[in-house]
C-alpha cells in the first residue's frame, strides 16, 4: 500500500496524538479515549484493507503500483 492521500493521513496522526495528550493530561475520560481512538484506527485500517484488496478507497491509502 502506499499513502495516497497525505493530508488525511496526517489529519489521522493529529486526531491520534492530540487524544492521547489529552488522556495523559487527564482531560479525557477512557471511554471517550477508546471510542475517539478506535474510530480513527478502524476507519485507517478498514481503508487499508479495501486498498489491499483493489476496491476504490478514497481514503488514506491505495494499492501499491505494478499489483
Amino acid at each position: 500500500m502506499r499513502i495516497i492521500n497525505p493530508s488525511k493521513a496526517l489529519i489521522a496522526l493529529v486526531a491520534l496524538i492530540c487524544i492521547t495528550v489529552l488522556r495523559a493530561l487527564d482531560k479525557l475520560d477512557q471511554a471517550s479515549f477508546n471510542a475517539i481512538g478506535g474510530l480513527i484506527v478502524g476507519y485507517a485500517v478498514g481503508n487499508g484493507l479495501g486498498a489491499a484488496k483493489r476496491q476504490d478507497t478514497r481514503g488514506i491509502f491505495g494499492p501499491k503500483d505494478g499489483e
